[in-house]
């Protein structure tokens, strides 16, 4: 009994001692692994297709994780959170950026991290966040497909219904215009020729004109000493002549100053006295025409005898 008891007793401490290994290395493996990684959340604004959970995520081409979850945002739909799990030393900074990029040809998707300067802090959850959302930009799909769709829309744009008849009356219209060019095809030859020879006259006309400016300009030159040494001369007796008449009025300014002060003065009595004596002049010639006889021997003409 006793023998039976102690390997019942061997056994238990056995299990026991087993079970809280297999416990050891799960806490040491679940430490290990909080330790050694970090999650992250990224929203993309787009469909993720190709993207599955264990797809890597990489930054700057190197791998740094994992996507551990995928799901749609309760609130809308139409954006995808995926959960990363990366490395506890990888450095997501604030202004990292995370962008879907697929690989190779048979359209596996990852994710590619870029950005995170050497002055930018560390990325943190915020405090209503469990873990930190990494901002993300649109894929090269995406915009390939925007600019698609943009072209289709310009391109529907354009062959409107509005645009193709506009398109047609032009095409009519180019070939009514062909076809009066086609039956006027001499004339406008001829015109061609006229175009042509009237070229041919106008260089000529052109040329006689640049001969005549050249002998012009040449005549120019030679005669322009002559006419600045003249014009020199002219200067020179304007300024003489300014300096006389400066020293003249320099040296009557007395005698200026005194006549428009007196002479002035009286120039109004002199002119009544002249007008006077042009009246009484005016008279004398009157009554020397009338009767010059009686006016120089000093007596009247006699009267008529009237019967």
């Amino acid at each position: 009994m006793e023998t039976r008891a102690n390997h019942v007793l061997i056994g238990a401490f056995t299990l026991g001692v087993c079970l809280f290994a297999v416990l050891f290395a799960l806490w040491a493996a679940k430490y290990t692994t909080e330790k050694s990684y970090d999650e992250y959340d990224i929203v993309f604004q787009e469909a993720v297709t190709g993207l599955s959970v264990g797809s890597q995520v990489l930054y700057s081409g190197i791998s740094v994780g994992a996507v551990r979850r995928l799901s749609l945002m309760k609130d809308d739909p139409r954006k995808v959170v995926a959960r990363i799990r990366l490395s506890s030393d990888t450095p997501v900074k604030t202004d990292t950026r995370a962008k879907l990029t697929m690989t190779g040809l048979t359209g596996v998707a990852i994710i590619q991290l870029t950005g995170g300067s050497p002055g930018s802090p560390p990325l943190e959850p915020q405090e209503d966040q469990r873990v930190a959302i990494i901002p993300s930009e649109p894929s090269a799909l995406q915009n390939i497909a925007a600019t698609a769709s943009e072209i289709v829309d310009r391109v529907n744009l354009l062959i409107s219904d509005g645009n193709i008849e506009r398109i047609t009356r032009t095409l009519d219209q180019l070939d009514q215009i062909t076809g009066s060019v086609a039956a006027e095809k001499e004339e406008i030859a001829a015109l061609l020729r006229n175009a042509r020879s009237a070229s041919e006259r106008l260089d000529k006309t052109l040329a006689s004109v640049d001969r005549t400016v050249n002998n012009f300009d040449q005549g120019l030159v030679q005669e322009l000493p002559a006419l600045v040494a003249k014009l020199d001369r002219t200067l020179a007796q304007l300024e003489s002549a300014s300096k006389s008449a400066d020293g003249i009025l320099t040296d009557n300014r007395q005698a200026i100053s005194e006549f428009a002060q007196d002479g002035l003065g009286q120039v109004g009595p002199t002119m009544r006295q002249l007008r006077s004596l042009i009246r009484e002049l005016d008279d004398l010639a009157g009554k020397v025409e009338s009767n010059p006889a009686g006016f120089i021997l000093g007596r009247e003409q006699p009267e008529e005898f009237e019967p």
